[in-house]
């Protein structure tokens, strides 16, 4: 592996701040796409369906002689990097090996690497994998615990297979004056937005909580020496990167952010997305429950770093804005169904916070 393998003080999680980001290039032509599928010998193309889930680069489900595929796309500009997305291939063919759910992509034919180069933009090419998405709380309570014991098995896996970490001396966590700031900017934007709809009003009056709440609890803020160990992540596990099949998951799909950090906050911030209501954003902490306690019975954390982890990914999301940053000052609405789930479940975790924290931790 070729990561590296010390940390500086850093923010709570790389991608705390709004990932760079733009509109997406255009898909891909069907010419290009057949070119790109020659490199890897595995007959010609006779569809390609574009893959509509994720935000970032792009995927198509193609159909050749050999059979069915799925052919990754790189074209954002934070995961298109041919080292990088080396190394994340050559991890997942180790945690294949060692049993886990997850498809190695397949190497090209005139070389022994598995990443192809067309048109300024680089491809892989994966083996099509049936199953289907589904949400946590769609889950049976062992379904909850199942998912709880794969992501301790695939920390512990990864400990295993990419190169040894130092820990770091600790993580800064956001300055609330500075988050303030950026949320009465933010405030001001969807005020003057043009057209201004039900989504700027509510922007407005969730704003104006956040910077009660951020003024409420700006004694909270988490010492940089008060996070949990670091370790080696998948660094964004939640349903739309998971396949079901047959009750069990089929695969562990988009290792584009695997890297190094807290490693018990991949549990926490995984819980906030795979069991909250998609309305109002409320976790089933009874699921939370079942599937904190399978993660930690894996060895992955304790009860400790589950606690100091809730705590940090609550300040976190307190002093995030990245969903409202893409919509405000980068004209960029993908984000935008998300927001009135996210915004709610803040929300609610501030009033419910011991009750969150019991869930994971107890």
């Amino acid at each position: 592996m070729t990561f590296s393998q010390t940390l500086a003080c850093a923010p709570a999680r790389p991608d705390l701040a709004a990932p760079p980001i733009g509109t997406l290039s255009p898909p891909v032509p069907h010419a290009a796409l057949a070119e790109v599928l020659h490199r890897y010998r595995v007959g010609r193309l006779l569809t390609a369906e574009p893959v509509a889930e994720g935000l970032l680069n792009r995927g198509y489900r193609v159909t050749t002689e050999a059979g069915s595929y799925f052919l990754k796309c790189y074209v954002d500009a934070a995961t298109a990097n041919r080292p990088a997305i080396t190394a994340h291939h050559r991890a997942m063919a180790a945690l294949h090996a060692l049993g886990l759910p997850v498809a190695p992509p397949l190497a090209c034919a005139e070389r022994s690497g598995t990443v192809a180069a067309f048109g300024g933009r680089l491809f892989a090419l994966f083996p099509w994998i049936d199953g289907r998405h589904r949400h946590g709380t769609d889950h049976t309570l062992p379904q909850c615990a199942a998912l709880g014991a794969l992501l301790g098995r695939v920390h512990g896996a990864l400990d295993d297979v990419c190169a040894p970490l130092s820990q770091p001396s600790g993580y800064r966590s956001a300055d609330p004056l500075d988050s303030a700031r950026l949320a009465a900017d933010l405030r001001r934007r969807a005020r003057e937005h043009h057209p201004y709809g039900e989504l700027d009003a509510l922007v407005e009056r969730r704003l104006t909580e956040r910077l009660n709440l951020l003024a409420e609890y700006a004694h909270r803020r988490p010492a940089p020496q008060a996070a949990p160990p670091t370790g080696w992540t998948h660094g964004d596990f939640h349903g739309l990167n998971l396949l079901h099949k047959d009750g069990r998951i089929s695969a562990v799909l988009d290792w584009d952010k695997l890297g190094p950090q807290p490693r018990a906050e991949e549990a926490v911030r995984a819980a906030t997305l795979l069991f909250n209501d998609r309305t109002s954003g409320v976790l089933d902490l009874v699921r939370v429950r079942h599937y904190s306690q399978a993660y930690r019975a894996t060895g992955a954390a304790t009860a400790e770093h589950l606690a100091a982890a809730v705590h940090r990914v609550w300040w976190e999301r307190l002093n995030d804005f990245w969903m409202l940053q893409w919509r405000y000052q980068r004209a960029d609405h993908r984000a935008d169904p998300l927001y009135p789930a996210s915004a709610g479940q803040l929300a609610w975790w501030c009033q419910e916070y011991e009750q969150v924290l019991d869930a994971f931790a107890n």
